[in-house]
């Protein structure tokens, strides 16, 4: 889960560790021997296709050739799947060929989460993270969901007032500020409304799975291959209740919790950021630390350099300044990724020495902000996805109430990710799901990954989530870091390729 201004976001970076082996008990979670093992694979939609949906099932994308070893294709999917003759919307995709065409499985399908994160991106970087027996028996398509990307997006601001947005005051101390706040996040949902108000109702995680059971039909695999990671898992679970039976081989990795509400998650993730940040400061401190020898030292230094950004913007890249929420997310970028937290020394070090400008180059790191604007529309995208995918505060009063108990949960980011809800406050539309356990009853195994001290999903999310399905499979990853196969942990990636390639489920939960 991505931390970010705007709202939580789930997102996914690649680390690097070691790890250990794993038993394991042979099962095919796909169902029988996998399609297309040692023959051609299917072609055409196969397994069931809803009424009415038949030519969204059946279409041909035209796969042209984007990169080495490498197609992009642009499909087409309702606008709203209860009027399914109505306006269409494009997901555009990619696809990373197996290099064994021979024995080639189906389609494994990723998401790096978000919500808003591009799945193209992530697919092209496939060849270089992912293992190469996967590599070997997976086409990999990734595709930017509907509102994401290059998928018909949901764009609302320019980057001046993204920017505005993105530094506003995140933990107001008093009625200007909280002005201020509501103010920026008013202007984001006007912006909305007016720029991609059609679309805006139809970009839930429920819409989104359902475009993934259309990518599943025209790529010709009777059963599901997929990998989420971060927000990512939320898309895989929901997918799996809507559609139980099309289930194949379902890897859940940097688990969300589908049956807290909004609070429970900003409050739980508060405390993992906590908690990793706690890990990096007696890491500091164990070493020739600039920020202090003990602990508690190192946390002070912090607490300082977050005071000072509070009463007085630091210097930033000569054009924009930085605010307290930037520093803030300076922070939280690199706790992210253990290898970062160098990055991070040095950052501090630098804010508290009057310099900001490392700070800065972190947070627009997080938030894709490049010197020509942003990268990506994901800073909006999030919003647009989590404010119909959770009911959130329906007030600024009823927001304040529970200040004392954010701030009481975690000293330094409770109060930041209370005043994050604020922004669907302001939202146009109304949401149209709400927490509930996802049982996916009639699926076949799911494999659920948790980290024992992932900053953005919080581990305790995975068992949650591991234990709501009926057919979940815990895999713990004792470690830092957001998420757990792309970690450099050779036990993760054994069980999980196992189970992808071979259909191995483990026995019992499993602990690496």
């Amino acid at each position: 889960m991505r931390f970010r201004r705007p709202t939580v976001l789930l997102a996914v970076l690649a680390v690097l560790a070691s790890g250990c082996g794993v038993a394991s008990r042979a099962q095919d979670a796909g169902g029988g021997t996998a399609p297309g093992v040692g023959s051609n694979p299917p072609r055409g939609p196969v397994g069931p296709i809803p009424a009415g949906l038949e030519k969204f099932y059946q279409q041909q994308p035209d796969w042209e050739r984007c990169g080495s070893n490498q197609q992009c294709a642009t499909i087409e999917v309702p606008l709203d799947y209860s009027k399914p003759t109505g306006e269409t919307i494009e997901l555009r995709a990619r696809k990373v060929l197996a290099r064994d065409r021979g024995g080639r499985i189906g389609t494994l399908f990723i998401n790096p989460g978000g919500p808003g994160a591009s799945g193209q991106e992530f697919a092209a970087q496939t060849p270089m993270l992912f293992g190469a027996s996967v590599l070997r028996k997976f086409d990999i398509v990734g595709w930017d969901p509907r509102g994401v990307g290059e998928s018909t997006p949901v764009k609302c601001l320019d980057t001046e007032q993204l920017d505005a947005m993105i530094a506003a005051d995140g933990s107001p101390d008093n009625a200007t500020e909280v002005a201020e706040l509501d103010k920026q996040f008013k202007v984001l949902a006007a912006g909305c409304q007016q720029r991609a108000g059609q679309l805006l109702p139809h970009v839930s995680t429920k819409d989104a799975a359902r475009d993934i059971d259309v990518l599943r039909g025209i790529v010709g695999d009777p059963q599901l291959y997929y990998l989420g990671m971060s927000y990512g898992t939320y898309l895989g679970a929901t997918y799996a209740e809507l559609f139980p039976k099309n289930v194949g081989r379902l890897v859940l990795d940097g688990a969300v919790d589908p049956a807290i509400s909004s609070e429970q998650l900003a409050m739980a993730q508060a405390k993992g950021f906590d908690k990793a940040l706690d890990a990096f400061a007696e890491d500091c401190a164990q070493r020739s630390c600039k920020l202090g020898s003990s602990k508690n030292e190192v946390l002070a230094k912090i607490d300082q350099l977050l005071k000072i950004s509070d009463e007085n913007p630091l210097p930033g890249d000569g054009n924009r300044d930085v605010t307290q929420a930037l520093v803030m997310l300076g922070l939280v970028y690199p706790l992210y990724l253990k290898e970062f937290w160098p990055r991070l020394e040095e950052a501090v070090t630098d804010g508290l020495a009057g310099n900001g400008a490392r700070l800065l180059a972190l947070a627009d790191e997080y938030t894709d902000r490049k010197p020509s604007g942003y990268g990506d529309n994901s800073n909006e995208a999030i919003i647009a996805v989590n404010c119909l995918d959770r009911p959130d505060v329906s007030s600024i009063a009823q927001l304040q109430a529970e200040i004392p108990e954010f701030k009481a949960a975690s000293p330094r980011f409770g109060e930041y990710l209370a005043w994050s809800s604020v922004a669907c406050v302001n939202w146009p539309v109304k949401a149209v799901n709400k927490p509930h356990a996802i049982k996916a009853t009639g699926a076949k195994p799911i494999m659920v990954l948790g980290t024992t001290r992932d900053p953005a999903t919080p581990y305790e999310w995975a068992v949650g989530l591991a234990h709501q399905l009926d057919s979940g499979i815990l895999v713990t990853r004792d470690g830092d870091g957001h998420t757990a196969y792309l970690s450099g942990n050779a036990c993760v990636k054994n069980v999980v390729e196992s189970y992808l390639v071979q259909g191995n489920t483990p026995a019992t939960d499993i602990k690496c």
